[in-house]
């Protein structure tokens, strides 16, 4: 027992060495840039639909098709590929070996959890821009929560699923809101390299982004929720519904408007990140 146990320790030594390498470390922070480009073109798309500029409404994944759509689309598919793949290590990275700090309580544990969940997030997206260098991605505008769902729908108990999932997005939308309020982001950051004015607009941008995003959240998991209860897919939309529901409400553009410049915001934040964020490898 003693020997599996040090052979254990031994193992996640070694995982965590690997882990901390600063090539793949610094491709990590090369990473949040590429996020923050991806959440900055949604918010920009979204706030040209809002001023009647000829904007759309679509998400990370559509706004990366609609990105790479020109003379440069491979070489940005390859730098999202290689970008958003070291993010999504990133994700399993967090929630392992709790860089920053987590801890073990029943928050800690789903904010790790929720780390978990983002490197699947990214590395889905890895795999779309993959598909597409392949010229095997579908053609046009889809809903990849709608597409998810309506699977779910086809299996036994498949309802009850999308109801669960629908709950807990609802859950992480609302939490979105506490984590702008707290901005527990702030511990995550090497705020000492950082000026008075640095961290300022730094935490600005971060509660903004993130009260765009417990917006949008909210609304998916309901979409989820109603499709699940219904047993309709049709009825369950992502960011890009988010953003239309938005628009048809009262005073709607200004709604959608205050909500892409949050995702600008958001994206910002990112590039911050890139920058200050504290790696596996970071000296406080």
């Amino acid at each position: 027992m003693a020997t599996a146990h040090k052979v254990a320790r031994r193992a996640r030594a070694t995982t965590r060495k690997t882990a901390a390498n600063p090539a793949l470390e610094l491709l990590e922070r090369a990473g949040y840039v590429i996020r923050g480009v991806l959440y900055a073109a949604m918010g920009t798309f979204a706030l040209g639909l809002a001023l009647g500029l000829g904007g759309t409404a679509t998400d990370q994944s559509g706004s990366l098709r609609i990105l790479t759509g020109g003379p440069a689309g491979n070489v940005m598919l390859f730098a999202v590929v290689i970008g958003l793949g070291a993010y999504s290590i990133w994700g399993f990275v967090r929630a392992i070996f709790d860089p920053l700090h987590r801890g073990h309580d029943a928050v800690g544990i789903a904010e790790r959890l929720g780390f978990v969940w983002s490197g699947i997030a990214y590395l889905s997206i890895v795999v779309f821009a993959l598909h597409i260098i392949a010229g095997s991605a579908a053609s046009g505008a889809h809903d990849g929560t709608q597409d998810a769902i309506a699977r779910i729908l086809t299996f036994p108990g498949g309802h009850l699923v999308a109801i669960g999932i629908g709950i807990v997005a609802i859950g992480v939308g609302l939490g979105q809101f506490v984590d702008a309020y707290r901005a527990i982001f702030k511990r995550d950051l090497k705020r000492q390299r950082m000026s008075r004015a640095e961290k300022k607009i730094v935490d600005t941008l971060g509660r903004l982004g993130m009260i765009s995003r417990g917006i949008t959240f909210t609304l998916v998991g309901w979409f989820v929720l109603q499709g699940g209860w219904d047993r309709n897919a049709s009825e369950v939309h992502g960011f890009g519904g988010a953003f239309v529901t938005l628009l048809s409400a009262p005073l709607g553009r200004f709604l959608l408007a205050a909500v892409a410049l949050g995702f600008v915001a958001l994206g910002l934040h990112s590039f911050a990140c890139a920058r200050w964020i504290r790696l596996l490898g970071s000296r406080r």
